[in-house]
């Protein structure tokens, strides 16, 4: 399977990843990589950059050789109102968005509650990407997500960092194996994401890559096959 696009990222300026915008830009052009995004943490994540970075990111240059840079944020989900740690007129002014459930923001709930916290994040039409929806810290009910994804035209990522054995997010794999057989039941595309926090770990997708062929998960649903297929996706290009 062909992967060029991982927009999933972070570096220093998120506060606990490690490299800088260049260093992961150059990661990105030796793995061949056609798209390559990076997402800081928004501003209620403890030790993350503040909106002043995220206004001044127009001086980033975009193209890089061969690979195109998309400069955007993950955003923190806070309620059950879909409420996120950036305004509508600055998310307009990303390239793209990410947004999840991160537990130094929000105190996981009950199923629905959680639920109704994503879905209504979804609904944004300014959210791109939720990201990884597969942490039993905070059950989800798995099908009103695919269908709201669907409905909405919001990607659903399958998170490699949450299947890392020693990370912290539980039943990540489980949960994951119930997404991509939802997703491919109602044909709701996914995106795989590295969450990359170190520059070793750009496109690298190797956990998710096992779990694509179990669920035998349609290669037409995958959206880092095909750099265009993100851009129908994303704000830069609405």
């Amino acid at each position: 399977m062909r992967d060029l696009v991982d927009v999933h990222t972070h570096t220093i300026a998120s506060g606990h990843a490690y490299n800088t915008m260049m260093e992961m830009i150059r990661a990105a052009q030796d793995k061949g990589l056609e798209v390559f995004g990076i997402t800081e943490h928004a501003p209620q994540m403890p030790g993350s950059c503040q909106l002043i970075y995220f206004h001044n990111l127009r001086v980033v240059p975009r193209q890089h050789g061969n690979l195109e840079l998309l400069l955007g944020i993950e955003l923190n989900i806070l309620d059950e109102k879909g409420t996120v740690d950036m305004s509508q007129e600055d998310l307009a002014q990303m390239d793209l968005t990410i947004a999840s459930l991160h537990i130094p923001c929000i105190k996981p709930g009950s199923r629905e509650w959680n639920t109704e916290c994503v879905v209504n994040a979804l609904r944004n039409p300014l959210i791109n990407i939720i990201g990884h929806p597969d942490d039993s810290r905070y059950p989800l009910d798995n099908e009103a997500i695919v269908q709201a994804a669907k409905e909405h035209h919001t990607l659903l990522e399958i998170n490699n960092n949450s299947l890392n054995p020693n990370g912290y997010r539980q039943n990540a794999r489980g949960n994951d194996i119930e997404i991509l057989n939802l997703c491919k039941k109602y044909r709701t595309p996914v995106i795989m994401g590295s969450d990359a926090h170190f520059f070793t770990d750009v496109r690298n997708h190797e956990r998710i890559y096992p779990l694509l062929e179990e669920t035998d998960f349609p290669e037409e649903l995958v959206i880092n096959t095909d750099k265009k297929k993100i851009r129908e996706y994303i704000n830069k290009y609405r």
